[in-house]
């Protein structure tokens, strides 16, 4: 657990959570040790999400921000650049936690391609990459999602993204804990 300047509890996850039983087989797939259907690799990510769904809530009761990577929009966005039906992709992350705020981090296809370590991975690939972009495009909701140019120093990344998070916490502090779709 980490705590901001200001005393704000906060915690970071991110998904696919590989520490997990159906991590595991995320893992193994994205590392091209095993092979699934695009439906099922699917359902394997989206189950990785509901196992973490009540200490999610739990945590946002008590009162912690959740920082979270690549949570079901991802998992939409990437099934459906693979040709999945957006919709079907939608209806089983149903009835998870609904964030506050989404931030979609742009980056070009050269821009990622000179990161250390892009490419060890089956979904690193240009191409899919920005299938994957246009996804999101058309999953944004611009009532709680911002739009992030990625290709800047670290720290002036940092500094625009945390303020975006605590403008954020302010705003919706007393709001009640929302569900996705």
């Amino acid at each position: 657990m980490q705590k901001d300047r200001a005393g704000h509890k906060a915690k970071f996850m991110n998904f696919p959570d590989r520490s997990t039983q159906f991590g595991a087989l995320i893992n193994s797939y994205l590392t091209s040790k095993d092979n699934f259907t695009d439906e099922a690799i699917h359902l394997l990510f989206t189950l990785n999400r509901w196992e973490a769904k009540n200490e999610m809530e739990r945590l946002l009761r008590s009162g912690v921000t959740l920082i979270v990577d690549r949570y079901s929009y991802s998992g939409v966005a990437f099934s459906a650049a693979k040709g999945l039906n957006m919709d079907w992709c939608k209806a089983p992350e149903t009835g998870l936690p609904k964030p506050d705020l989404v931030l979609l981090l742009t980056l070009t296809a050269e821009a990622m391609a000179k990161r250390g370590g892009f490419g060890q991975e089956r979904y690193e690939v240009p191409e899919l990459q920005k299938k994957v972009m246009e996804k999101f495009h058309t999953l944004k909701d611009d009532s709680y999602w911002k739009v992030v140019d990625a290709d800047k120093k670290e720290d002036a990344l940092s500094l625009e993204l945390c303020e975006m998070v605590l403008d954020s916490m302010e705003s919706c502090s007393d709001k009640p804990l929302g569900k996705l779709w």
